[in-house]
């Protein structure tokens, strides 16, 4: 018989509260929130993931008060709360 889903958790989404399946990424995430990138290049270019596999470094956020996090590399946690510059 196959695994029923996992459950949906909550984070925190730039203070705001999400529900999203417990196996997801923090980029799947942010993208269920509807988010188009997750921070802005210095000159102000919005960024987003983009290899999906930790190389480009393009899917940095904050995560529970801890800079330059790799959205596409780190599952959610519940309460876990992020933050972008979007």
């Amino acid at each position: 018989m196959p695994d029923a889903p996992a459950a949906d958790i909550q984070v925190y989404i730039n203070g705001q509260a999400q529900r999203v399946p417990a196996h997801c990424h923090v980029a799947a995430a942010l993208k269920r929130a509807g988010l188009a990138h997750s921070r802005r290049a210095e000159n102000g270019q919005p960024r987003a993931a983009f290899c999906g596999m930790g190389q480009c470094q393009e899917c940095r956020v904050r995560i529970d008060g801890l800079d330059h996090c790799l959205g596409c590399m780190t599952p959610v946690a519940e309460g876990m709360r992020i933050e972008t510059q979007a």
